[in-house]
């Protein structure tokens, strides 16, 4: 088999099975596993897949900048800001991770609606000044400009310091074996010092999350509340994370 018949057959496994075990694509085509880790590194190189051990995932398309994220399933964050809203009691205090989805459920909550928000993205603080009885507490750190968020000791430090009801977390990929993934080791971390203040942690996935991965685990399933998404109910990926006991809450 030539390498670009090979190259087709990987991207046809990856979209077909939603992951690629090195091994058996060897087995199967009669090549060297090196052979298929070879043309796995290639692909990966053009960000057409996550190479993992053993194998490659399919890649997330949230990996890209701030800017063009904005321009990625904006009905779905839609859809999904809106039930993470609904989560956001009076009184209550929230911590909003940063992104694109976050800012839109900044745009879903009430405008009059009397809550704490904790945040370490500049971009949702600025959109939450449209909101008079929001209370705003800003996390200080090194900003991160691909995310637009602070990240790094100090933004970590001052996470540690707050607590919270909610917290509404974003991430790059959902995948039954990579878990909760994003694409910078120090985002990651930043996320699970924030996850790790509040009563209940939501993560907040529209539907070209699912079943991709990025490069850094956030989290385990096991230590989140629950899914937003508004992928289909019989999504493969979602029955897989329902029957392990994931509470998912489906957009209409």
């Amino acid at each position: 088999m030539l390498a670009a018949e090979r190259r087709d057959h990987l991207l046809a496994l990856l979209a077909r099975e939603g992951k690629i075990i090195a091994k058996d694509v060897a087995a199967e085509l009669g090549i060297s596993e090196d052979s298929v880790r070879r043309d796995l590194r290639d692909l990966a190189g053009e960000g057409l897949c996550q190479r993992v051990y053993g194998g490659a995932l399919p890649v997330s398309p949230a990996v890209v900048d701030y800017h063009a994220r904005q321009a990625v399933a904006p009905d779905g964050k839609r859809k999904v800001a809106a039930v993470a809203a609904g989560l956001v009691r009076p009184g209550g205090a929230l911590i909003l991770d940063g992104g694109t989805t976050a800012l839109a459920v900044v745009h879903a909550l009430p405008q009059d609606l009397a809550c704490t928000v904790i945040t370490h993205s500049p971009t949702i603080a600025a959109a939450l000044l449209d909101h008079p009885q929001a209370e705003v507490f800003l996390l200080g750190g090194r900003i991160f400009k691909h995310s637009a968020v602070a990240c790094g000791a100090a933004a970590v430090e001052a996470a540690q310091n707050v607590s919270a009801d909610l917290c509404l977390l974003g991430v790059t990929g959902v995948h039954p074996e990579a878990g909760l993934t994003t694409g910078d080791p120090e985002e990651a971390a930043m996320k699970r010092a924030l996850a790790a203040r509040a009563a209940d942690t939501y993560v907040l996935a529209s539907s070209e999350k699912i079943g991709t991965a990025s490069r850094f685990r956030v989290l385990p399933f096991e230590e989140i509340s629950g899914l937003i998404t508004d992928a289909a109910p019989h999504d493969p990926v979602i029955e897989q994370l329902a029957a392990r006991g994931v509470e998912i809450l489906m957009t209409d």
